[in-house]
């Protein structure tokens, strides 16, 4: 198993009464009326001290990701925050993966710059880089950049091929694509890997699962709302990587779970119950209109959401979590929380149950201080990362999604998106939407 940590960067001090005040933590939020630029530069300088911290501990990697205009993360440019990690953990933690999920290619005009930025962080890591290339949220990309719905995937697609085939080039080229025409792409710098690992985060949209197999990329699953709720769509996506022929490696996916450690249960919640509930209370405080306007699931993830029931029960979730409490959160498994046994059972329970060899535990959320935040990696990184660690070590899988350099293997040969056979360099791209 690949433990890491992922960070959101929350806004960490919102007023009592901020969900009266806004319909949405998204979109709407007034940063001159919940934050100062002062306050801001606290919270980028602690999370950036806690991801190091984790590194220091001895975690396989470290997760930043992208938002924009809202209170519930603040990483508006992950590359910048990806940059000082590579850097800073270069001396004291030179196996520590770092994990950009990542650079919304939708809203990178030209998207060529995620090629080159992320390149940049390979670089200066010594090639530690895995290289997340989110979709992203209608939120980020619909609401608040301006990128029509119904184009966002199409686009997506486009990107998702021109990096990859600058990456993969061995000398400039002409892109001629729908949305993106470049006369000459000719990347400066190269990134050390050839291509790096490719992971893509997804909420279990049907579609991101198809392009993810067929792509033979890592699907990561960003849930805030625990294994049980999870079981259904993991099971959909090793059931569609059966019919394309693709082994049932759980290294080819990924899971996000919010992780409390404390010395006993009972201290569990005294010391994180009230920042589980401002995280869930206040960070998935959602209006529909920002979260899935028309037009931003295409029609088959839609199709599938409605005939399967996934999408009524998930808004009958997220409808139901203002009247959830911290004991209410952690009996329906949205956070795993209590002594250094406890998690460690219920971690290898549920990542066992998901097939997932790749954890990403979110050991800072809501209004945890940085004080408590380190005392969780700390206790995470000492009592539970060892044994958890230890899941799939002798299972005979080869982990193609992770950095040669930190023990990872060459990939194996991938399809395109298009379904269609490819090397390994990527070069899948050859008949896409985007004609080069």
């Amino acid at each position: 198993m690949k433990v890491t940590m992922f960070h959101l960067m929350p806004h960490r001090e919102l007023p009592d009464d901020f969900t009266k005040r806004y319909s949405s933590v998204w979109v709407e939020p007034e940063f001159n009326d919940l934050a100062t630029p002062e306050q801001a530069g606290r919270f980028y300088n602690e999370t950036l001290d806690e991801l190091i911290f984790a590194a220091r501990a001895g975690l396989d990697g470290v997760c930043v990701n992208e938002h924009h205009q809202n209170a519930y993360g603040f990483f508006v440019n992950p590359n910048i925050m990806g940059g000082v990690l590579a850097r800073a953990t270069n001396e004291f933690a030179p196996d520590t993966a770092i994990i950009q999920m990542g650079a919304t290619l939708t809203t990178s005009q030209p998207p060529i710059r995620v090629a080159e930025e992320y390149a940049v962080i390979d670089c200066i890591s010594g090639g530690r880089l895995v290289a997340g290339l989110p979709l992203g949220s209608a939120m980020d990309v619909n609401c608040t950049y301006g990128v029509k719905p119904i184009t966002q995937r199409e686009r997506y697609y486009e990107a998702h091929d021109l990096v990859l085939k600058a990456w993969a080039s061995k000398e400039p080229f002409q892109f001629n694509g729908k949305y993106t025409k470049l006369p000459y792409v000719n990347l400066w710098p190269r990134p050390i890997q050839q291509p790096p690992p490719v992971w893509i985060p997804g909420v279990g949209s049907y579609s991101t699962w198809e392009f993810t197999a067929k792509n033979n990329h890592c699907y990561c699953f960003l849930s805030f709302f625990g294994a049980d709720s999870a079981v259904a769509g993991m099971n959909g996506f090793w059931e569609l990587g059966d019919t394309l022929g693709l082994d049932r490696n759980p290294y080819r996916a990924g899971f996000l779970q919010t992780v409390c450690v404390a010395e006993t249960d009972e201290q569990a919640e005294k010391q994180f119950g009230k920042h589980v509930e401002y995280f869930y209370h206040n960070g998935q405080h959602h209006d529909p209109r920002y979260f899935m306007p028309p037009g931003h699931q295409d029609y088959l993830s839609l199709e599938k959401a409605l005939r399967s029931g996934s999408h009524l029960n998930f808004t009958k979730l997220v409808a139901n979590i203002k009247k959830m409490k911290y004991k209410d959160f952690v009996d329906k498994g949205f956070v795993i929380a209590g002594s250094p046994a406890t998690v460690r059972e219920q971690i290898v329970s549920a990542m066992k149950r998901l097939n997932v060899g790749n954890l990403m535990a979110l050991l800072q959320f809501g209004s945890m201080p940085h004080d408590l935040t380190l005392q969780n990696i700390d206790l995470f990184a000492r009592e539970v990362y060892p044994e958890v660690k230890k899941l799939f070590a002798d299972s005979g899988w080869a982990h193609e999604w992770w950095p040669e350099r930190l023990g990872g293997t060459a990939p194996a040969l991938r399809l395109g998106h298009n379904g269609r056979s490819a090397t390994a360099t990527g070069l899948a791209v050859t008949d896409t939407l985007s004609a080069t």
